[in-house]
């Protein structure tokens, strides 16, 4: 799965860490997703598509690996 997490963060200039402590998770849980090592639950992407104020299909994307 493709995410803009680091692009989104960028444009509101917050830090890995700004991120968990508004959704309730680690950095590290931030940068794995990030990376693509970790796909984040339901719950945990609409937190994060709320922060951005954006909807999950625009931080998250499906790649053809995926099925």
């Amino acid at each position: 799965m493709k995410n803009t997490l680091k692009v989104e963060r960028a444009k509101l200039n917050i830090t890995q860490g700004d991120l968990a402590d508004k959704i309730g998770v680690s950095r590290q849980t931030i940068h794995s997703i990030e990376i693509g090592k970790y796909v984040p639950s339901t719950l945990l992407a609409l937190k994060i598509a709320r922060v951005f104020n954006t909807t999950v299909n625009d931080i998250f994307s499906l790649e053809d690996s995926d099925g």
